[in-house]
């Protein structure tokens, strides 16, 4: 058995689980892999924990919080590197100890140097590689030249990996995994049609798994002027889902549905015409799967602000930051029969590659080196064994 260990995060919102998710069923194809899915602030023990789960709290109540953590990371890694290091060695190298990898894969960065830099106190010579979870805002933190290969989503990525010092090498460009519960629609022959006006629309709005945003506002603005139908994911925000539901569901009979954090948000994404979403690369990339037109209210400051004007440049959606000007943008889509919503559903099609998580998974078994790892400890206990045997031999 090939043991495979990948380091994620379950509370920094849901994107790096999902990722995880995904990769895991491509594993799973192959009766030979192992594979462990390892919360990295686990091994930082309770205080990481709790840096983990605070997450929710400061994206949606403390962004200029989070864009200063995003700056001192940019500014000072190193700081990062070492202090990391330090609270998650012990329990690392007990994981070791305990899975045996063959291959490990970081789909969180803020744990990829200072694993490396054990792997290499240690002299212990695993497989390491990197999967960029991000779009085109990526951290310093993502990008270390020791990995024997970065997998990055897209060239964007590509190329500030470069800019950090990565060799072109190392470096490979295949795609943003989902889950196949977003592409199972490809693979049963199904395409969603082009939308016409003769029906509501059927208007998503989301935010990410914490659930942040005005998204009343959006509602209402859309259910005041268009004919429409909407579905709201507050996500884990169970005060908004709450504060959504006593007005919004009250104005709007019948046409408004408030949804707490679910699991099946394929299925909504399947039946809709149309997303409004933060720029969360995960949930544009589960969108764009889904072959629902995006238009992007706003991002996290840091690794999201570059993410809408991607969505744009490829023509996967439309960036709207000013509600005052929504209305107007849905109008535009609307016109001809609804043309530019179509072009940007046929955009998606031709962009998405839907084998991403399949070939992530190629490549990092691709990775495993034919040698049998071997524990230091492990290492010095046969060593011993060979030199009494050695002894013996001789005095015999």
């Amino acid at each position: 058995m090939k043991n495979v260990v990948i380091i994620s995060s379950d509370y920094t919102g849901h994107g790096h689980k999902s990722i995880s998710e995904s990769l895991l069923e491509q594993f799973n194809q192959y009766d030979d892999v192992n594979v462990n899915i390892i919360d990295g602030f686990d091994l930082g023990g309770n205080m990481w924990v709790k840096v983990g789960k605070s997450y929710g709290l400061v994206t949606r109540n403390a962004k200029e919080l989070w864009k200063l953590a995003w700056k001192i990371s940019k500014r000072n890694p190193t700081f990062i590197h070492e202090f990391t290091e330090l609270t998650i060695r012990e329990n690392f190298i007990k994981m070791l100890r305990k899975l045996k990898p063959d291959l490990i894969l970081s789909v969180h960065p803020i744990f990829n140097s200072p694993i490396l830099n054990i792997l290499r106190e240690y002299k212990i010579n695993i497989p390491f590689a990197i999967f960029v979870a991000d779009l085109v805002s990526i951290s310093p933190l993502w990008a270390d030249k020791r990995a024997d290969c970065i997998i990055c989503p897209t060239e964007e990525a590509r190329e500030r990996c470069i800019g950090f010092g990565v060799p072109e090498s190392s470096i490979r460009v295949i795609g943003f995994p989902v889950r196949s519960r977003f592409t199972k629609h490809i693979s049963q022959g199904g395409q969603k049609p082009d939308y016409s006006l003769d029906r509501p629309l059927d208007c998503l709005i989301m935010s990410g798994g914490e659930g942040s945003g005005d998204m009343s506002a959006v509602s209402k603005l859309l259910l005041d002027n268009f004919n429409c139908n909407v579905q709201i994911i507050a996500g884990r925000n169970e005060t908004m889902k709450e504060k959504l539901e006593r007005t919004l569901s009250l104005q709007y009979p019948g046409r408004v549905e408030v949804h707490g954090y679910v699991t099946n948000i394929q299925d909504y994404m399947l039946k809709s015409d149309i997303a409004f979403t933060r720029g969360s690369p995960n949930v544009m990339m589960e969108a764009i799967a889904c072959n629902v037109p995006l238009i992007i209210t706003g991002a996290l400051p840091g690794q999201e602000q570059e993410n809408p004007d991607f969505a744009v440049n490829n023509k996967l959606g439309i960036f709207c930051e000013e509600l005052s000007s929504l209305s107007s943008v849905v109008s535009d889509l609307l016109a001809d029969n609804a043309k530019g919503l179509n072009e940007i559903k046929q955009a998606q099609r031709e962009y998405f590659d839907h084998d991403s998580a399949k070939k992530i998974v190629e490549t990092c078994l691709g990775l495993i080196r034919s040698e049998v790892f071997i524990f230091p400890s492990e290492m010095r206990r046969r060593r011993r064994f060979l030199k009494l045997k050695l002894q013996s031999r001789r005095s015999s």
